[in-house]
């Protein structure tokens, strides 16, 4: 097991009962990414953590493989989706690298809270963007830590010492939308909620 997975694991159970920090927000970025599915969209999530996201979002479309480093979140994400009665979402414990993506195949890919902690994230939009249909979508919210205030900053180093972060990739708005544009993504939407807060970005295959 890696030591991205041991560290997730060990969290899972707190992260599962952690409010959503700004619902309004979580909400709206709900919203916009429905605005792309039909009935009998296939959707890949990477990175789903319990699978809050995959669920609100299961009535929407056909189908979503929904996966995870950590197989404790993946096991939790699987109990509420039981609990939930949900059967068209498929838990999958396994890292971004470990992705066998069939080339073309689904309508929309989403990666929340989850480039920015990768080593290669270029990697991660360039299995994204041969998954995607032509016309598919990647839907992303990231953290761009260079942009972030200094004391955003300095609280990712400081807590990465300490083992309260995992390591974070320090990159900004311009440099992640310029890295899709030559993955080969049109960036359709952008938002950022408001400073120092992910940035929402909704990118087409052209």
């Amino acid at each position: 097991m890696s030591n991205a997975a041991r560290f997730w694991d060990k969290r899972a159970e707190k992260y599962a009962v952690r409010p959503v920090y700004d619902q309004h927000t979580y909400e709206k970025k709900l919203e916009m990414t429905r605005a792309y599915f039909r009935q009998d969209s296939e959707v890949l999530e990477m990175g789903c953590g319990t699978g809050s996201t995959a669920l609100a979002h299961a009535s929407h479309i056909r189908h979503i493989l929904a996966t995870d480093i950590s197989p404790e979140m993946i096991r939790i994400a699987r109990a509420k989706a039981a609990d939930g009665g949900v059967d068209n979402v498929t838990f999958e414990a396994r890292a971004v690298a470990g992705h066998d993506i069939k080339p073309s195949f689904y309508d929309v890919i989403m990666a929340h809270n989850l480039l920015h902690l990768l080593e290669e994230p270029k990697a991660a939009m360039v299995a994204a963007h041969r998954g995607l249909k032509p016309g598919g979508v990647y839907v992303t919210s990231t953290a761009c830590v260079g942009d972030m205030s200094w004391y955003f900053r300095m609280m990712v180093l400081v807590g990465h010492v300490f083992k309260l972060f995992p390591p974070v990739q320090v990159f900004t708005h311009t440099q992640l939308k310029q890295e899709m544009i030559e993955v080969g993504f049109q960036i359709e939407k952008e938002w950022l909620p408001k400073k120092n807060a992910a940035v929402f970005i909704i990118a087409s295959k052209r």
